[in-house]
């Protein structure tokens, strides 16, 4: 199987000038610093001890920022290497005052690749993130008996199948990691099934995240936000949207000022979205281009991507979609972290412990249909803002679990490195 698999990264290997040519024009690469993902550097290694960290994009290597910032006071460690695949995830650690952390582009995981970047790198350790598993990158950092440690490991039921159909493959991967810390019950069932031996669980990285990032809104649009009643939906999928825009009809018999918000999860189903709710008789406003807002609006659109924090900042009554319908959900703490009341519909496979805890402590709750997401956010628009509440539990909760995964991280060190 590992001989198909070469076969096949080989291949997007040779293919890779065109793929690249493609990211280049539509601006998903760096012009400048493309040439990482075939190991040619845009930084030195200097001497001494260098953990490297690898997550496949934004959200992954926000997750361990918290985790960098402590080994970053650590003496022994010289350097730390954060790696991603995405442009939008290289300039993160840039918002931070970093000294010994530098970024470089993830290089494809062909085996020649994998060798000259572990070569040049030198490694202490290397942790993964989240469900990033590199079939070549893992062999050769066993080979040279480089700690293998996974953060926040996740495995979907979907992806434990997929893996399940080539056990003998999958057990010669993943016995190779050192140490788990898994995301969840179920992804430590599944790891462990799949091979891995030492796995902790204390917790999800993501309730140590913090949001630090500024918030850019406009002027006009928080005047007319703050004139109004307002609930949001996020991350919608089709039927949502009309499920929304039912249960705002029915929550304007009760706040005649009330106003949706509905962020779609595709951005280019804004015109169809938008006929839906018209045959419903509401009136929509699309988010951009920005123009004057109708003051009798009852659904606003936001129809571009990267603007979900700044209505997270604004609105604290979230309904996350992705959940009505068979999809397995949104991951609820980025709205948690804004102080944001939860509500999902029964489809959350995709994170079912972490809604379990939040629906526990009062923050998520559960809704099957139109009468009752009406009910629960007539009380929610009735009820006292309790974002600090959110925040501040949200907050103990996360040092709790970062102090005991790099208390845990630290021993294992010690002994391996």
């Amino acid at each position: 199987m590992l001989i198909i698999y070469r076969f096949l990264i080989n291949s997007v290997f040779f293919l890779s000038p065109i793929i690249l040519i493609i990211r280049l024009l539509k601006k998903k690469e760096s012009l400048r610093r493309f040439k990482e993902k075939f190991c040619f550097f845009s930084k030195k290694r200097g001497k001494g001890k260098l953990l490297w960290f690898h997550g496949a994009s934004v959200g992954e290597i926000q997750s361990i920022i918290p985790l960098i910032e402590k080994f970053e006071k650590k003496k022994e460690i010289k350097k730390i290497l954060i790696t991603s695949n995405t442009l939008s995830s290289s300039t993160i650690i840039k918002k931070f005052k970093f000294k010994k952390t530098i970024h470089q582009f993830f290089p494809i995981d062909t085996n020649g690749l994998s060798k000259k970047f572990l070569n040049y790198w030198k490694p202490s350790a290397a942790f993964f993130i989240d469900s990033e598993i590199w079939p070549n990158t893992i062999f050769n950092l066993y080979k040279k008996k480089i700690p293998i440690i996974i953060l926040n490991g996740r495995i979907t039921k979907n992806t434990f199948n997929k893996w399940k159909k080539i056990p003998k493959f999958a057990k010669s991967i993943f016995k190779k990691i050192n140490l788990c810390f898994s995301s969840s019950n179920q992804s430590s069932y599944y790891l462990k099934n799949l091979g891995v031996q030492n796995i902790e669980f204390d917790g999800n990285l993501k309730f140590s995240q913090s949001e630090n990032e500024k918030i850019t809104i406009f002027n006009d649009l928080k005047k007319f936000i703050s004139k109004r009643k307002i609930w949001c939906a996020s991350s919608t999928h089709k039927y949502e949207e009309k499920f929304c825009g039912i249960v705002h009809k029915e929550l304007k018999k009760k706040h005649k000022d009330i106003l949706t918000i509905i962020i779609p999860r595709h951005v280019e189903r804004t015109a169809s979205i938008k006929n839906e709710l018209n045959k419903l008789n509401l009136k929509v406003h699309i988010h951009e281009p920005i123009k004057k807002i109708n003051p009798n609006t009852d659904i606003y659109i936001v129809n571009s991507y990267g603007k979900t924090k700044s209505f997270y900042h604004m609105c604290k009554n979230i309904f996350l979609g992705g959940s009505l319908i068979k999809h397995g959900g949104q991951n609820p703490l980025e709205a948690t972290r804004y102080g944001c009341n939860i509500l999902h519909g029964p489809n959350v496979d995709n994170f079912k412990e972490i809604y379990k805890y939040l629906n526990n402590i009062k923050i998520s709750s559960t809704i099957q249909n139109h009468s009752q997401t009406v009910k629960k956010l007539n009380k929610l628009l009735n009820k006292k803002n309790n974002s600090k509440k959110i925040q501040d539990k949200l907050n103990n909760i996360g040092k709790e679990i970062l102090y005991n995964t790099y208390k845990k991280i630290n021993q294992f060190l010690d002994n391996a490195i």
